[in-house]
């Protein structure tokens, strides 16, 4: 048998293996579904391509859709502070946010941006001052820590962090860990399996069903998000891995920008 007979047969395979994805996994309406077997009957390469780039079956809206904002109490809380600033009831505690009502009123209307006060506020620009702060404020964690991540690398930062949220698992904390499945695709859930031992729970967000094959680049998880005990959070650029520290001859030095939330309340 030739290269070619091999090659064209290995083209079939994928053709059937797919095939039975779209029919047995992916379950769509019956149109959608007999669209695509004809494209891969007729088109086995191309309708291949094709499948990957534009075939997931996957709803924006249901993606984004996020159920648990009245469960939570967040929607009472967004009405009764609109309601008060509208009645001229509600005490700001700075002329800042007095002089900027008509923002915070915008904000809560269009995006349900909550406007919280006597808060403290540091801005990080240089990786190294970012994850020397966190790391001690994840140590000082005494309730919960929820962290989510884009990318978050095994190197030597990440197996710190590891290493410290294991710690905390251990000590009773509550720990929750998420993490991008394309920007972490080198990350796997045996990497954190001391720390899920330890009673941690560990989440990936959006799997491919295809291991590194997802088109939905536009859909992916950037976040990089830190909550600690309700009180600290992290929220801006910086990955988890040795490159944002300025660590790798590839990038040389990074400059991003995070925010350090204190509630000081």
């Amino acid at each position: 048998m030739d290269i070619i007979s091999i090659l064209l047969s290995l083209l079939v395979l994928l053709n059937i293996m797919l095939a039975a994805v779209i029919v047995f996994m992916e379950r769509k309406d019956i149109h959608a579904t007999w669209a695509w077997l004809l494209i891969l009957m007729f088109l086995p390469f191309i309708g291949f391509i094709l499948y990957l780039i534009l075939g997931q079956n996957l709803s924006r809206k249901r993606l984004f859709n996020w159920d648990g904002i009245e469960k939570i109490g967040l929607k009472d809380s967004i009405d009764t502070q609109l309601r008060q600033i509208e009645d001229g009831s509600y005490h700001f505690h700075s002329d800042t946010a007095k002089n900027n009502v008509n923002l915070i009123t915008l904000l809560l209307r269009s995006d349900g941006a909550l406007l919280t006060q006597d808060n403290d506020i540091d801005v990080f620009t240089d990786g190294i001052d970012k994850f020397s702060e966190l790391i001690t404020d994840l140590a000082a964690a005494n309730d919960h820590i929820h962290l989510q991540y884009y990318i978050f690398r095994n190197d030597s930062i990440g197996k710190r962090i590891i290493a410290l949220l294991t710690e905390k698992a251990l000590a009773g904390v509550q720990v929750r860990v998420l993490y991008d499945d394309m920007g972490s695709r080198k990350l796997s859930r045996k990497h954190f399996r001391s720390l899920i031992r330890a009673g941690g729970e560990v989440g990936v967000f959006f799997p491919s069903r295809i291991p590194y094959v997802n088109s939905r680049l536009n859909y992916r998880n950037h976040r990089k998000i830190v909550v600690i005990d309700g009180e600290i959070g992290y929220v801006g650029g910086f990955n988890v891995g040795d490159e944002y520290l300025g660590r790798t001859k590839r990038f040389g030095y990074w400059r991003d920008s995070t925010l350090d939330y204190e509630d000081l309340l």
